[in-house]
């Protein structure tokens, strides 16, 4: 650190939703900012492949209610939403039964014994006991059989979590928070998710800042105002930087820091720490025909949204409706996703036509032969993502909090696992730990002089409107 010239104000470490947010945000504020990516593309956990006629998610798929800064920026960028309407259906002992579509996917998965678990859940919200694991809080409420089960096929599916570590009390916040921006709605962002990624940095771009890709930052040397990235393409230093690195990366020590973060970090990023990385696999399937929408019952199965069937691995099965697609997508998290981890896309369709023969009483030779290409993405293996999201272990209630606090006033980290609002494993709470971080840097390079444009805006553009 002997050159004490700065190539920059500012370096990101990272191109996923949180950090071309922040970069964004700073180069409109006047900021000197690059963008440091270890891969060839930006996005991070968003990942759209596109096959013929059909846009294919394989990361972040859904914007799950209508969380005020997404829908501000989506609208600034000109996407469209789709709101996913439809039919969820039931399979249970070889019969479907359709729910009611007010429900959700969340609120359908069962109603036995008088108590669903979606209530279950509601009556988390405003949790003041001790924390405990779910799997203690089911214990404590006697909740047992069939209820039992399906209470925890919602929370670790849901979450990628596994029940005997996930906390009650993040739980609750989580529950409140989706409450507060209608959580039971989902949309489809029209198109292909990855178009916000290629908007946000298209617009660092514009306005000064710079992005390189293929660009692993594999040390981070800093001191307090002074920070050296040593990558693969050269070293870049700067005053400030925003680490927005998934947290499987980090805990899996994909970047080296010197000197060593201190300790109340380094606490978090132990594996069995109070922030746990959860696991999932999913997988698109493409088919030559809707063949599911022909089948009993109608008109259920013709507007058919999402498919749930506890007795199979995957669990949960959903369609584009009302969008026109021949695709399928099988979805199965938390401990029961083993069962499929580490299969190729070759395994993955064969399993897949297995089960959804057993599903539909078809032969598995008929599946096989409507089916095209199967495609998916082991998040867990991809060195760059290291898991699917995160979520909060008993007793972790307050950790984002600590990842919310810069260090030394000049490491400041973002993601989906740094919100404090309860919003953990969402696009939207990665885009606001980014900007959060962006207005920090500025407030506090502002008051020390040091040159920029001021304050940075939250979203620019077209105000939202709140519909």
């Amino acid at each position: 650190m002997k050159n004490e010239q700065d190539d920059y104000d500012v370096l990101v470490v990272g191109a996923g939703i949180a950090g071309l947010a922040a970069a964004r945000a700073l180069s409109e504020g006047g900021h000197r900012v690059l963008v440091l990516e270890a891969q060839g593309r930006v996005g991070g956990r968003i990942l759209t492949r596109r096959v013929g006629g059909e846009e294919v998610e394989l990361g972040a798929e859904f914007v799950h209610g209508r969380p005020p800064m997404l829908l501000a920026l989506i609208e600034e960028a000109g996407l469209e939403l789709i709101e996913r309407t439809g039919s969820f259906v039931r399979h249970h002992e070889g019969s479907f039964s359709a729910e009611d579509d007010e429900d959700g996917p969340e609120n359908s998965d069962d109603r036995t014994d008088g108590e669903d678990q979606f209530a279950l859940l509601e009556g988390l919200e405003d949790w003041s006991g001790p924390d405990l694991s779910f799997a203690e809080f089911l214990d404590k409420r006697g909740i047992d059989g069939e209820p039992r089960a399906n209470a925890v096929g919602y929370v670790e599916g849901f979450n990628a979590a596994d029940h005997r570590v996930a906390s009650v009390a993040a739980l609750g916040r989580q529950q409140k928070a989706e409450d507060a921006i209608e959580g039971d709605r989902m949309f489809h962002v029209s198109g292909g998710y990855d178009q916000l990624p290629g908007f946000l940095a298209a617009r660092l771009e514009e306005h000064g800042g710079e992005l390189r890709l293929n660009a692993q930052v594999r040390e981070i040397r800093w001191r307090t105002g002074r920070v050296v990235a040593m990558t693969d393409r050269g070293v870049f230093s700067a005053r400030r930087a925003v680490i927005a690195l998934p947290l499987g990366v980090l805990q899996h020590g994909g970047v080296r820091f010197e000197p060593a973060l201190p300790d109340a970090l380094q606490d978090l990023l132990r594996a069995d720490g109070p922030i746990r990385m959860g696991d999932a696999v999913r997988f698109t399937l493409i088919f030559r025909e809707r063949f599911w929408s022909t089948l009993p019952p109608q008109p259920a199965m013709s507007e058919l949204s999402f498919l749930l069937t506890a007795e199979h691995v995957p669990s949960v099965w959903w369609t584009t409706y009302p969008e026109r697609s021949n695709t399928l997508t099988g979805w199965i998290g938390g401990p029961r996703s083993a069962e499929l981890a580490g299969m190729n896309e070759e395994e993955l369709a064969e399993h897949a036509c297995q089960m959804l023969a057993k599903i539909f009483q078809f032969d598995a030779a008929h599946i096989r032969g409507m089916l095209i290409e199967c495609h998916t993405h082991d998040w867990k293996l991809d060195p760059y993502s290291c898991g699917a999201y995160s979520y909060i272990a008993k007793d972790g209630i307050d950790a984002p909090g600590r990842f919310a606090e810069p260090v030394g006033g000049t490491l400041y980290f973002a993601g989906e696992h740094c919100t404090t609002d309860g919003h953990w494993g969402t696009v939207h709470a990665a885009l606001g730990t980014g900007l959060r971080a962006a207005r920090l840097i500025a407030a506090e390079m502002e008051a020390a002089g040091i040159a920029g444009a001021g304050p940075v805006p939250l979203v620019s553009g077209p105000k939202h409107n709140g519909r």
